[in-house]
C-alpha cells in the first residue's frame, strides 16, 4: 500500500494510545469469526464458539494486505509470531507499529479498518460481545465509560499472556471448553476495562469464599454426568451471586476456578476408568463428553505428561 501523506494521516509510534473509533454494530455485520475467515481466507488452527459467535480462536495465516469490515463483536488479539513492522489505516489515521510476542490488538466492535502486514502471522483472538463486557463492568461495580480503544502492536504482557495460553487449553470436551471459555472471557473483560478504555477502571476488592452449603452444591454441579449444566451462569445462579463475584469466591474456597476444579475431577475420574484394563481408551474419552480419542489423549498428556496409554502401561 502507498504510504499516506503526512498531513493526511497521524502516524503512531508503536504501543501509543489509539482514539476509540466510533462503533457502528448493526444486524448487517458479520460476527467475528465470519469476517476473519472471509478476510484471512483460510480456516482457524483451533476455535470455541458459543451461539452468539463470542469465544476463541487460534489463527495461522498469511500475508494480509485488505480491509476488515465492521463486526458484531469487539476482536481482541495476541499476537504470537514472527516480529514484523506492520501499518493499520483508519480512515484518515495510520498506526504503524511493530507485530511481537506480549503486544495485543484490540479492533473495537463495528470499527473498520485497512491492515497490510508483510510476513505470514500466528495470532490467538478473543471475540467478545459488547453486552458481555458491560455486564462484567456492572458486576465489577465499575461506572467509567466502557467504550475500547483501539490498539495496534500495544504492549500488554498480561492479556497476551492469557491468551496465547488459552489457545492450547481448549480440550475437545465441550463442558470443560464451555466453562474455560466464560472463566477467560469474564477474566480479560476485566482486564480490558482496567487497561483499555477511555478511563481505565479496577473492580473493587471483594474477600471471602462461598458458604459451606453453597460451596457444596457449586461441586456437587461439577461433579455430575457429562449432561448436566455446568455452565458460569447456572453455577453463579445456584449460588446466588453473578459471574464475577463466584468464581472470585469459588477460587477463595478451594483454591481453583472452576475450570480447574472440573478439569482435576475429570483427570481423575479418566486415571479410575483406565486402571481398569477392560475399558478402552475410546470409551473413556466417549464418557468424559471429549470429542475423540485423540482429544482426550491430548488433554491427558497436558495435564500428566503422559498419553493414557504409557500412564496405563506405567501403573500396571
Amino acid at each position: 500500500m502507498t504510504k499516506p501523506n503526512r498531513h493526511d494521516a497521524a502516524e503512531n509510534l508503536p504501543g501509543a494510545h489509539e482514539a476509540p473509533q466510533a462503533a457502528t454494530p448493526n444486524n448487517e455485520h458479520r460476527h467475528a469469526d465470519a469476517e476473519m475467515a472471509r478476510v484471512l481466507g483460510t480456516t482457524p488452527f483451533r476455535m470455541a464458539l458459543d451461539t452468539s459467535g463470542a469465544g476463541i480462536a487460534h489463527w495461522k495465516h498469511e500475508p494480509l494486505h485488505d480491509i476488515v469490515e465492521p463486526m458484531t463483536h469487539h476482536v481482541i488479539m495476541a499476537y504470537n509470531g514472527t516480529v514484523q513492522h506492520m501499518e493499520r489505516r483508519t480512515g484518515r489515521q495510520v498506526a504503524i507499529g511493530t507485530f511481537r510476542p506480549g503486544v495485543v490488538i484490540i479492533i473495537p466492535e463495528g470499527s473498520s479498518s485497512r491492515w497490510d502486514i508483510p510476513k505470514p502471522v500466528d495470532v490467538v483472538q478473543l471475540y467478545l460481545p459488547h453486552q458481555t463486557l458491560a455486564r462484567v463492568a456492572d458486576e465489577a461495580d465499575i461506572a467509567a465509560p466502557i467504550d475500547l480503544l483501539e490498539r495496534t502492536a500495544h504492549p500488554d504482557p498480561v492479556t497476551s499472556r492469557l491468551l496465547i495460553s488459552a489457545a492450547d487449553v481448549i480440550d475437545g470436551t465441550e463442558a470443560l471448553d464451555t466453562l474455560f471459555r466464560q472463566q477467560l472471557t469474564d477474566l480479560l473483560a476485566t482486564r480490558l476495562l482496567a487497561a483499555h478504555t477511555g478511563a481505565p477502571s479496577t473492580p473493587r476488592p471483594a474477600t471471602g469464599g462461598l458458604a459451606p452449603k453453597t460451596l457444596l452444591r457449586a461441586i456437587e454441579r461439577l461433579r455430575s454426568d457429562s449432561d448436566a449444566d455446568v455452565s458460569l451462569a447456572a453455577l453463579a445462579s445456584d449460588a446466588g451471586l453473578s459471574r464475577f463475584h463466584f468464581c472470585r469466591a469459588f477460587k477463595e474456597s478451594t483454591g481453583l476456578s472452576p475450570h480447574a476444579w472440573l478439569r482435576q475431577h475429570r483427570l481423575e475420574q479418566a486415571m479410575n476408568m483406565l486402571r481398569d484394563p477392560d475399558t478402552s481408551i475410546v470409551s473413556v474419552a466417549a464418557e468424559l463428553g471429549y470429542a475423540s480419542q485423540t482429544a482426550f489423549a491430548a488433554a491427558f498428556k497436558r495435564l500428566t505428561g503422559e498419553t493414557p496409554t504409557d500412564w496405563r502401561r506405567r501403573m500396571r
